[in-house]
Parts: C-alpha cells; sequence; structure tokens
C-alpha cells in the first residue's frame, strides 16, 4: 500500500500493480467498491498483465484505508484525490471508472491536467423519468443516517432510494457475507451522491457541460445489465466530444472481468 495526500490534507491510499510500458490507469470504484474488492483487484492484475499498464488501484476517501472528510462531501474534493494520484503516477495518467466512478472520472476529465483518456463503464446517469428517479432531497436523511453511525441503515436507504435497488433484493443482500463490507464502505455514499445528484435528477445531460474533455473517452454498457444504465452511458457518449460507445455482449453491471478488461486494455492501448 502507498499514499498521497489529497489538497484538503486527506490521506488517499493506493496499491500499484504492475510497472508497464504501456502507460499509467487509475481505477476509480462505483459506490460501496474499494481497492481490495475482488473485481477491482482483478481488473488490476488482468492489465497490468495483459496490456503492459501500470495501474493504480484506490480506495476513494471514506473507504478501506483511506482517510475521510465527516461532513463535508464535494464532488470536488474527490476530484482533487484524482489529481493527486495523477501527480503521483508522474502527472500523466488514464481513468478507469465504473458506475459512479465512471461519471467521476468523466468530470475529473474536465478538470485534472495530465488525464490522457478515460474508459466509463456504465455511468448511472438518470436521463428521463422512465426509471428509478433518486428522491432531490436524499441527503437530507443519508446525511443524519451518516452521522449517527447507522451503517446498516445507510446501506438499505442508498441501494433503494438513489440506486432504484427492490426493497427484497436489499434484504437478501442483509443475509450474504458481503454485507459486512457494503456496512464498512457505507459512510462514503455520501460523497457518491455528491458526484451524481446533479446528473440523476430524470434530465437529458447537457452538452455545454461536458465539452471541456478533450481526450479520448469510451464508454462501455453491458448487454445484460439495467436500461436506465445502458441509456445513461449513450446519453454519455452523446454529450461527451471525442467519444465512442461500444455494448458488451455477455455483460452486467457485476461484469466477468474476463469479459471487461479486453475492452478498457484494448482501447488504452490503441489510444497511446
Amino acid at each position: 500500500m502507498q499514499t498521497v495526500t489529497s489538497a484538503d490534507g486527506t490521506t488517499i491510499a493506493y496499491d500499484q500493480v504492475g510497472e508497464g510500458t504501456a502507460g499509467t490507469v487509475i481505477l476509480i470504484g462505483g459506490a460501496f467498491s474499494f481497492r481490495k474488492f475482488k473485481s477491482m483487484v482483478e481488473l488490476a492484475q488482468a492489465l497490468a498483465d495483459d496490456f503492459d499498464l501500470t495501474v493504480l488501484n484506490y480506495d476513494r476517501r471514506g473507504r478501506g484505508d483511506s482517510t475521510d472528510s465527516p461532513g463535508v462531501y464535494d464532488a470536488a474534493n474527490e476530484i482533487a484525490d484524482i489529481a493527486a494520484l495523477v501527480e503521483a503516477a508522474g502527472g500523466k495518467a488514464a481513468l478507469f471508472g465504473w458506475s459512479s466512478g465512471a461519471a467521476l472520472a468523466l468530470l475529473a476529465a474536465k478538470q485534472v491536467p495530465g488525464v490522457t483518456e478515460v474508459v466509463a463503464f456504465e455511468p448511472p446517469f438518470v436521463v428521463d423519468t422512465k426509471h428509478h428517479v433518486p428522491p432531490k432531497d436524499l441527503e437530507r436523511k443519508l446525511h443524519p443516517m451518516i452521522a449517527e453511525g447507522k451503517r446498516n441503515k445507510t446501506v438499505r436507504y442508498y441501494m433503494t432510494k438513489a440506486m432504484g435497488m427492490p426493497a427484497l433484493m436489499v434484504a437478501v443482500m442483509r443475509l450474504t457475507p458481503f454485507w459486512k463490507d457494503l456496512a464498512a464502505t457505507s459512510n462514503s455514499t455520501a460523497h457518491d451522491w455528491a458526484v451524481m445528484k446533479p446528473y440523476m435528477r430524470g434530465q437529458q445531460l447537457v452538452p455545454a457541460d461536458w465539452n471541456d474533455i478533450t481526450v479520448p473517452v469510451l464508454v462501455l454498457a453491458g448487454e445484460r445489465t439495467a436500461p436506465l444504465l445502458i441509456k445513461g452511458s449513450k446519453a454519455a457518449a452523446e454529450v461527451v466530444p471525442d467519444a465512442e460507445f461500444a455494448e458488451l455482449p455477455g455483460v452486467s453491471h457485476n461484469p466477468k472481468i474476463s469479459l471487461l478488461a479486453p475492452a478498457v486494455g484494448e482501447f488504452l492501448t490503441r489510444a497511446r
């Protein structure tokens, strides 16, 4: 484990996988994800082994070994965390983002010098009202839950109200060993919401908001994922100036890394 210090003093923990000659990519997880999450570890290893990339796999603030900024939830802070990681990588790095991490990667590409490419896997933009739209004041209940240490309640609330998962599905998840990891990262959901709130209102993305992205972008969605995520991914590809969209056969929002990694690695090495 290595660390960098973000602009506000938060410590960001990361693992470096590989010392490739094809460039560096920083992996950005989505809600409840963390650097030791099995899929993130597998993706980092696959990109290092199969594509000669140096991979930085990090804990977003409030997760794993990274510290937090309790009560202060601003997407700008997470963008600053990425800037610190890019600097640690020598001043240049690509970004891979998964779910809310994909939205964060796109936002960072607008502001962080040295970002070279972006792969955005299923950014959960809610661009119409045909699917679940989170309540506008979601943080009014979320923030007090976090402040009071109600981790299990926070997981349930965020999954059902922000992510739109059926309550029964979440209840079943409560019985699995994985729930402890969800609870451990639950406080970080306020950071996720700070990133996603402007883009989950059931409104179309505004092209002018994304014009500052000047690097190559690949937006990916799985053939077997939820229609909301496919729709949001396509919308992202339409508004980002130099973006392409690809749908991956047999892939869901929880993909087999053997199907996801080739699409990511091939784009990054081709872009170079």
